[in-house]
């Protein structure tokens, strides 16, 4: 399997470098008047091909790797269930905001801005814990000494 990928990484490499070096032969003026789609968008479909392959594998390693590890897959959960609820307490905590706000596609609804405060009290929340776990990881590596 390791050759394959090998063979394959090689092979999406050499695709890119010869759409590069098509790309900088068109020019600039070429690429900003749009002659050179042809030439453009090939490049983004191997990027497009090349990120679904690397989503793809994390995903795969990281979900066998849950499954063969029991005592990390008890930690994840864990850390799974504690960003939940978060999450929970944001959406509970924050309130819709009673004025119309207006968006390309029309006005934002109540529930839209309710997600928007919670997304924001989640964060929130999300920059104290850190905060304070960094606080207390640093005293406790200064009082250890």
């Amino acid at each position: 399997m390791h050759k394959i990928l090998k063979i394959v990484a090689a092979l999406l490499g050499v695709l890119g470098i010869v759409f590069l070096v098509r790309i900088i032969s068109a020019g600039d003026d070429a690429i900003k008047s749009g002659e050179s789609a042809g030439l453009v968008d090939p490049m983004a479909y191997v990027a497009y091909v090349i990120l679904g392959l690397v989503l793809a594998f994390v995903v795969f390693f990281v979900v066998k790797n849950l499954f063969t590890n029991t005592a990390g897959l008890k930690n994840t959960l864990i850390g799974v269930g504690a960003f939940v609820a978060v999450l929970v307490i944001a959406y509970v905590v924050s309130g819709g905001d009673s004025r119309a706000y207006k968006l390309q596609d029309g006005i934002a609804s109540d529930g839209q801005s309710h997600m928007v405060g919670a997304g924001l009290v989640a964060f929130y929340i999300l920059l104290a814990i850190a905060a304070v776990s960094m606080i207390f990881s640093g005293v406790k590596k200064i009082l250890s000494k």
